[in-house]
Parts: structure tokens; C-alpha cells; sequence
């Protein structure tokens, strides 16, 4: 865990729970790709780079999740690095407590509020093109996160962020996080297509053909949907169609799944109710969800 591993001339990852991306942009000088969950990846991160002789000069954030910006503190007060993110990424980065309150919708209970969901700040500015290193692009792949993204080196190859999870993952879990399931698989249609030297997702193994994951996650997110809808077929409370979802999918409850899968159904409510595949009821002091039939 935490070993650096050689993609291509100029680019690396660090292989740990969340991938971090090095991209060598000089003989001396890096960016990440990521930071890690905490101090410790931070750390870590750190001492590859000073085996190797290498400068870090900017974190590029895919996304605002803790597990990827958790190392940017440490990193940043030991080398000065500069931070970068996209949109409301680099709001959420600046300010972490933003994440767990987003999950819970009001003051968010302790649970919520470990290294898990919330980070540490840093100091975070505006991610656009002109900070990349010439010959990187940045790739625009919302749906999991806001407005995350990804990066396609100029080695050609590609770092996909959270855009999938391992067959493993979804086999055991079933349901991820996800801020906008419609712009999720509008995100995977994009990555299905895609060629690369090598693709980088965060939390599945690293290939050279993206297409059958990308498919397998677009699939995932078909079937919840349509979970969704089955279960709905009479109106039932958002308390309710969780408690069926976690039975369906054999999930264990606890405050931060409550928090994270409870999210991810609200915000599939609201695409599906945009779609007009499902409305909203209030009746008898209850808010309940119908699938339109």
C-alpha cells in the first residue's frame, strides 16, 4: 500500500485507497493528482517525493471528497505547494465542513464530521486551464461530486477520479455516493468511449480499456433506478424507501451510510421526479414519493 508505481515517462501513481496521480512536468518538479484521506497519506505522499528528488509544485483536486483532498493541509504547509479545484470543489476544499452538512441537510452530528467525510482546509484557488501544465487537460466528468473532474496527461494517459467503482466494490455495496445520477451516467457514456495510454480511476485497478467497468457501473446506476421505481409503486416516506434499499442491497446502517446512500436517494428522487417518473406527495403530515405510472 502507498507504493509508487511507474505509468509512463513523465507519470505515476501512488497506489493506496484513493489513487494519487504524479505527473513529472520537469526534472525536478511535480503536481498530484489528489492528496490522499488524511495527514498520514500526506505524509507518505512526501516521502516519495523527497526519495526521489522531486519538488511538488501544485495539487490539482479532482474533487472536494475528504478522501481526496485530506493530505492538502500537510502537504501544502511542508513544500507551499499551490492547490487547485474546480468550482464549487475549491469552495468545499476551502471550507470542508460544507460536506458534511450537505449530506445531513442542517448541523450535522458528530459522526459526520470525522476525517472520513470532512477534511482539514487548505488554502485552495480556482482550477482553469491556464495553471495545468502545458499539454493536460482537464475533463469534465460531474455526477458523483459536483462538478468533479478528471485529467488526461500528455502522456495520454487518463485519471478518472471517483467516475467508477470496482465490480468488488459494487458487488459488496451496491449503492455509492452520487450528488446527480443523471449527469453521473452522462459521465460514464463520456468514459466509455474514451482511449488512453492507461486509465487511473481512484477506486478500481488501473487498464488500458476503460469500456467494460464503465459499463458495469452504467448498469449499476440503471438498476438503482429502477429499484427506485419498483419500490414506489404505492407512495411510501424517504424513511421508508431506505430501510427497503438497505434490505435489498443487504447493507448494515449506520449514521455516515445513513448520511452518504440517503444523499445518493434524494438526490435520485429529484432526477427522477425532473424526468416526471416519479412525484412528490404530502399527505396527512407525510412527504412521500410515488412512481408515476
Amino acid at each position: 500500500m502507498y507504493e509508487l508505481r511507474q505509468l509512463s515517462e513523465h507519470d505515476y501513481y501512488i497506489d493506496c485507497p484513493a489513487k494519487i496521480g504524479i505527473v513529472r512536468i520537469d526534472e525536478q518538479n511535480v503536481i498530484a493528482i489528489d492528496s490522499g484521506s488524511d495527514k498520514d497519506a500526506g505524509k507518505k505522499v512526501l516521502r516519495h517525493l523527497e526519495a526521489k528528488g522531486w519538488k511538488l509544485k501544485a495539487i490539482f483536486n479532482t474533487h472536494s471528497h475528504a478522501d481526496h483532498i485530506g493530505g492538502n493541509q500537510f502537504l501544502q504547509k511542508k513544500t507551499g505547494c499551490r492547490i487547485y479545484a474546480p468550482s464549487m470543489e475549491c469552495v468545499y476544499t476551502n471550507h470542508p465542513i460544507l460536506e458534511p452538512m450537505t449530506l445531513y441537510g442542517g448541523l450535522p452530528l458528530k459522526e459526520l464530521k470525522g476525517k472520513f467525510l470532512m477534511a482539514q482546509p487548505s488554502d485552495c484557488q480556482l482550477l482553469t486551464k491556464e495553471v495545468l501544465p502545458q499539454g493536460m487537460d482537464i475533463l469534465e466528468l460531474p455526477g458523483h461530486s459536483f462538478d468533479m473532474v478528471g485529467f488526461r496527461t500528455p502522456d495520454g494517459n487518463v485519471f478518472l477520479a471517483d467516475c467508477l467503482s470496482s465490480k468488488e466494490t459494487l458487488a459488496k455495496y451496491g449503492i455509492g455516493y452520487l450528488w446527480n445520477i443523471e449527469q453521473y451516467i452522462q459521465s460514464l457514456e463520456q468514459v466509455e468511449k474514451m482511449n488512453a495510454l492507461q486509465f487511473i480511476p481512484a477506486h478500481a485497478p488501473v487498464t488500458d480499456d476503460i469500456t467494460e467497468l464503465a459499463r458495469f457501473n452504467l448498469e449499476a446506476a440503471y438498476t438503482l433506478l429502477a429499484n427506485i421505481e419498483n419500490l414506489c409503486r404505492e407512495p411510501k416516506t424517504f424513511e421508508d424507501l431506505l430501510h427497503d434499499l438497505f434490505a435489498h442491497y443487504q447493507m448494515t446502517m449506520t449514521v455516515q451510510q445513513y448520511g452518504l446512500i440517503g444523499s445518493t436517494i434524494r438526490s435520485c428522487l429529484s432526477c427522477l421526479c425532473t424526468k416526471g417518473r416519479m412525484t412528490c406527495l404530502c399527505e396527512d403530515g407525510y412527504v412521500k414519493w410515488q412512481t408515476v405510472q
